[in-house]
């Protein structure tokens, strides 16, 4: 392999490697550089070829982040063409239909037709020479060389690029293959997002259909018991049912922010406290540091659910669940106990083949924090017989990526009048929960 071939590919490889996060790999480039270009005297054609790749590289295209059609190939050719500074960039979708056509030499695609659909057989890079075409403008065309390069994604060509150089030799093929690595690589970076956005609104969903029938039957008999009785309060427990309701049955959003999460479970919380009355007593400790992090759609629920269903209600005499967030620098801890029945740590463990909606509510958990934040963060499961249940986790204040969608929602919710004194409530409305004991 020549110089020029292993310069590129040592950058192209660099920054289009998956494993090497952005920040590293461009510490690494810059040492690269400087080691090239400063230690002898720029040398032509291959230090070209090294620094436009270089500069492609470190430009990376936020549209191929949302996929690949014909707005977003439009973008990305007229990008590559003043990047590559070459007579044409074309780009088709997987089955050779042309999307996206920049430069000049157009008339020439339909020559190129049957080397782009070798290139997607046989998943192989197509070198097609001016010379073997058929033209019209023998004296002014000034295509000499078209590189059709497949962009291979989980094995299958997902798009074509086709580069028209104005010169032949290694020097076009060898930066063609390093943008069609580059842009390949982000196509995958865009089919993976897409898919772990699939698979969270999956478990959301999932999430959602967990949500007892049998809890929103008892909260509806419990809001009808108290009409006649309590028409104030059954007004605002019919609130807080609604906006429940509505919040976790919202259309849109996998993120959302710690304190709109706490808000819904201090509502989640005050229906379930009109139900149980003196039996279910309610902490909340919520540091004001944390109530701008961002965690995944209905995470802390299902935890503060499983603490009243499986803790406190099989209790005789009732018991307290606290909910805590506490600040702990670069991260948050959030912790959900309860003082209920309990149960043996090892048949804890002996229940992850089974089916049961508390396991199958903190595998749950479990895997989307592993997804969202890394294997690192886990969450800690404390537990003994007649000695209640804590369950802890961490989550980290800051994640690239990672930021709510529907901060609107919040804003939406019409605003509700204080509750009145000795009402069942962890908190009023008028900000986030506090450290109020429920009074029955």
């Amino acid at each position: 392999m020549t110089q020029q071939a292993q310069s590129i590919d040592a950058v192209s490889g660099l920054l289009t490697n998956p494993v090497i996060p952005w920040s590293v790999a461009g510490v690494l480039l810059i040492g690269i550089v400087v080691l090239v270009f400063g230690s002898r005297k720029p040398s032509g054609a291959v230090d070209d070829a090294v620094l436009e790749a270089v500069y492609l590289m470190s430009k990376a295209p936020l549209e191929l982040r949302e996929g690949l059609d014909q707005d977003v190939a439009d973008k990305v050719a007229t990008r590559l063409l003043a990047l590559l500074k070459c007579i044409a960039v074309g780009i088709t979708d997987g089955d050779g239909t042309l999307l996206s056509w920049d430069g000049e030499a157009n008339d020439h695609y339909v020559d190129l037709v049957d080397s782009v659909g070798l290139a997607i057989r046989k998943h192989r890079r197509e070198v097609v020479s001016h010379d073997k075409m058929p033209c019209n403008h023998r004296g002014t065309c000034r295509m000499r060389t078209a590189v059709i390069v497949p962009l291979i994604v989980e094995g299958k060509t997902d798009a074509v690029l086709i580069v028209v150089g104005r010169t032949k030799g290694k020097r076009i093929v060898h930066m063609a293959d390093a943008v069609a690595r580059f842009v390949g690589t982000q196509l995958e970076s865009a089919r993976l997002e897409e898919t772990k956005h699939q698979l969270h609104q999956a478990e959301i969903k999932a999430l959602r259909a967990q949500i007892s029938p049998h809890f929103v039957y008892n909260a509806l008999n419990t809001i009808s018991s108290l009409i006649r009785t309590d028409p104030e309060e059954a007004r605002e427990l019919l609130q807080d049912f609604a906006d429940f309701t509505r919040y976790c049955f919202r259309t849109e959003g996998t993120f959302t922010t710690l304190s709109d999460e706490l808000r819904n479970i201090d509502r989640y919380l005050t229906i379930e406290s009109a139900r149980y009355g003196g039996r279910l007593n309610v902490r909340l400790k919520i540091a004001p540091e944390v109530q701008s992090v961002v965690v995944p759609f209905l995470l802390i629920q299902p935890l503060v659910e499983n603490a009243v269903k499986h803790g406190i209600a099989q209790k005789p005499g009732g018991g307290t669940v606290t909910v805590t967030a506490q600040d702990y620098g670069t991260e948050a801890e959030i912790s959900v106990e309860d003082d209920g029945v309990g149960m043996d740590p090892a048949l804890l463990d002996g229940m992850r083949d089974s089916s049961s909606s508390a396991h199958i509510g903190l595998t749950g958990i479990n895997r989307r924090m592993n997804q969202v934040f890394g294997n690192k963060y886990s969450l800690m499961v404390e537990t003994a017989p007649n000695a209640g249940m804590k369950v802890t986790m961490r989550v980290p204040k800051f994640v690239r990526g990672v930021r709510p969608d529907m901060l609107k929602f919040a804003a939406d919710v019409p605003d509700q009048p204080e509750r009145r004194q000795g009402a069942p409530a962890a908190s009023t409305r008028s900000g986030l929960p506090s450290v109020t004991p429920n009074a029955s």
